[in-house]
């Protein structure tokens, strides 16, 4: 029961609303404004105009920070202790984590390595962790006193639990207030037995301007408001712009959709006015969760009746499908009758000529919209687009376009937006206007390499320094965005040992896809063999770096031979790695001429510490100390990761004798300036230029060279 709902509030968060916000542009149309407060609220009757509940209010608003402190430490101590057992410790300090909540009980490797039970599945996939060092962070962000369900914010608010307060004349008051709104809550959320949020909820009393919840936060918590409201807003697309989607009253929830689901929120949540609500945090609403699955779908059916009634339509309209590495999406000349979205994966266009060759058209990543020109046109499929590996792909009918289309004007003008942007970026980079890249996904019509989610690493050899080059790497990644390195040790580490097993398939495809989710590169290590690890490294890239060492004998590796012979469609780059102090390049053709399937290639100087002699632990702790500093921009691993990540610098100088001289001083300008040059070419003089400064990579070196050629 409950892996199927999480399924289908999955798919109305990442496909739906992805659909409709993201590309269509819609926002106040995909929700009801209308309220879904429950009748006859309890809690209404408690807090409703009494100068005893104004007292209230005004006492949680108006003590200082120092007395808030102290009397919610004295609260904090009257709890429960088992209340504030993690995992089997009675102290535990309240650590903020984006996106990891804590359980509530402690998890092992060895449970983890046996078969999920349909409860253990929607804990991974809500990103709820086993372990004691995290634990469920409160809606306001701000400082947090050593206590678990007691917080105090940098805003001018208080948290106070719900049998908290028991030294304040107004004590009395506050519990009537919380167990009416506990038995609001259980009536909503269709609790058999209400003592179920008994130590699991907290009351929160917020200032007007307070934000609990930003858009794109990894832990959310469910939120019922008692008294004021809550107010929601989304950022307008391609705009810094928020606008209010829906307001939630008395009685009503927030957050349950990202809750349920463990998916980035949607919206941001704000309180424009003095706030009260309760507050059940990811962990312990699974915790509820576990005791009575059914109370899964009382919290589904406010998702769905906060939903308009336009959005369940389309619901029923939009597919998601899931196709596998190399088969096609569609085909040259086929009928146009939809348009797809990436969700998760890596599609190729390709167009075949009437001299029957076929040229590349393009590449599309997550958020990019393919196929919508010809839907549009009603013209025949102009291109052959497959899948490079396996992905997962949001399909909108023909029909279902056209409906929105003529209830919602405005979608055509974003439509028109995209295409423009498109039409011009081909027109600049000479790509194929076929397919509609979003701003977000930062796609470079000229390289195929750009918009890459996933990379894997595999070696020419066993010499190869895998691990280090690996650590390097993503030490340069980290400038870029996050980056996450995953090999076969630490996925069995968190997911067990049996995480590649079959029956485990669907837990491993969909956490290392909420990784690229959270992630802007996710490095897969591929061990030296064909193991079950390096076919789940191959299956799941967007590129392949092939990673040899130059001073070596070319050669083809096994697993080279092994991706040969199964028609791997991901792009293949070959990496040669060079010591600091070793010799030029050379011999470089004969690695190619072995590698008629590699599209690129790079050659990097490595720092001494890669190819250092350390075993894994001691390698592991050098890179974590170099991970605190941050990465040399102008140092070749930079270089890499830039070109992985479609931010690659290059320069290009323009011909004439005397222009030849200045583009030294051009070089040094930018060296002075800290702006790294990852690629070079030039005209005539400024080929000359160029060559000299891809051979030296030092700007003295290039000036010596250029005055002695001067002087001939």
């Amino acid at each position: 029961l409950i892996s199927h709902l999480q399924i289908i509030m999955v798919r109305l968060q990442r496909v739906t609303f992805l659909a409709l916000h993201n590309y269509l542009g819609l926002t106040t149309e995909l929700f009801s404004c209308q309220s879904q407060t429950i009748p006859h609220l309890s809690v209404t009757g408690v807090t409703a105009g009494g100068s005893s509940s104004k007292a209230v209010r005004r006492q949680l608003l108006n003590v200082s920070e120092e007395e808030r402190g102290e009397r919610l430490e004295k609260a904090a101590e009257a709890l429960d202790m088992d209340s504030l057992k993690v995992s089997g410790t009675e102290h535990c300090e309240h650590v903020f984590r984006r996106s990891l909540s804590s359980p509530p009980y402690a998890g092992s490797a060895e449970t983890c390595s046996d078969a999920k039970s349909d409860m253990d599945m929607a804990y991974e996939r809500a990103r709820v962790h086993f372990g004691s060092e995290d634990t469920a962070s409160s809606p306001v962000v701000g400082k947090s006193i050593l206590k678990k369900t007691v917080t105090v914010t940098e805003t001018p608010s208080a948290v106070f639990h719900y049998s908290a307060v028991q030294d304040s004349s107004n004590s009395k008051q506050v519990d009537a207030i919380v167990e009416a709104a506990k038995k609001d809550l259980s009536t909503l959320m269709k609790l058999e037995d209400p003592s179920l949020l008994n130590g699991k909820v907290t009351l929160h009393q917020v200032t007007a301007g307070t934000v609990l919840s930003r858009q794109g936060d990894q832990d959310v918590n469910v939120c019922f408001v008692v008294s004021g409201m809550l107010h929601v807003y989304q950022r307008k697309i391609d705009s810094e712009e928020d606008t209010c989607l829906f307001i939630t009253h008395p009685g009503e929830l927030v957050g349950q959709l990202a809750v349920l689901t463990g998916e980035p929120l949607i919206f941001t949540i704000k309180a424009n006015r003095d706030c009260s609500f309760l507050s059940i945090s990811k962990s312990h609403f699974y915790e509820i969760m576990r005791e009575q699955p059914s109370v899964v779908l009382g919290v589904a059916h406010t998702v769905v009746k906060r939903m308009s009634p336009f959005v369940r339509q389309i619901d029923f309209a939009l597919d998601w499908m899931e196709v596998e590495a190399g088969r096609a999406v569609y085909r040259q000349g086929d009928k146009s009758d939809c348009t797809y979205i990436v969700l998760n994966g890596r599609l190729r266009s390709v167009i075949r000529m009437d001299d029957g060759k076929k040229h590349l058209t393009g590449e599309y990543g997550r958020g990019d919209l393919i196929g919508v020109v010809e839907a549009l046109t009603h013209q025949p499929r102009a291109t052959t687009v497959h899948a490079v590996r396996d992905s997962e792909l949001a399909k909108l009918p023909e029909g279902a376009l056209t409906s929105i289309k003529r209830k919602f004007p405005q979608v055509v003008t974003r439509l028109i937006h995209l295409l423009g942007e498109k039409i011009l970026g081909s027109l600049q980079q000479g790509g194929h206007p076929l397919g509609l890249h979003s701003s977000s996904s930062k796609w470079d019509a000229g390289n195929p390499a750009s918009n890459l989610s996933t990379v894997a690493i595999m070696p020419v050899s066993e010499e190869v320094p895998l691990t280090a080059f690996t650590l390097e790497l993503k030490h340069a990644l980290s400038a870029v965005g996050p980056a996450l390195l995953l090999t076969s040790d630490n996925i069995k580490q968190r997911l067990g040992s049996a995480a590649l097993d079959s029956i485990h398939e669907y837990r491993l495809t969909s956490w290392l896809g909420q990784q690229e989710d959270i992630h802007r590169i996710v490095l897969y290590q591929a061990d030296s063999s064909l193991t079950p690890w390096t076919q789940r490294c191959i299956r799941q890239a967007d590129c392949i770096l092939i990673v040899g060492l130059g001073d070596q004998e070319p050669t083809v590796g096994e697993l080279e031979r092994m991706l040969e012979n199964t028609a791997v469609r991901a792009q293949k780059q070959l990496i040669l790695l060079h010591k600091e102090d070793g010799p030029l390049p050379s011999r470089t053709v004969e690695w190619l001429n072995m590698r008629s399937w590699c599209s690129a290639h790079l050659h990097l100087h490595c720092p001494r510490r890669v190819f250092s002699k350390r075993s894994l632990p001691k390698l592991v702790e050098m890179y974590e100390r170099v991970c605190q500093k941050p990465p040399d921009r102008h140092s070749d691993f930079s270089r890499l990761a830039r070109v992985l990540t479609g931010n690659a610098i290059a320069l290009v100088l323009g011909g004439g004798g005397a222009r030849g001289c200045s583009q030294v001083g051009v070089i040094r300008a930018l060296i002075e300036a800290g702006i790294p040059v990852d690629m070079i070419g030039g005209t005539s003089i400024g080929a000359f230029m160029s060559a000299l400064y891809a051979e030296e990579r030092s700007y003295n070196q290039m000036r010596i060279k250029a005055r002695q050629w001067a002087m001939v």
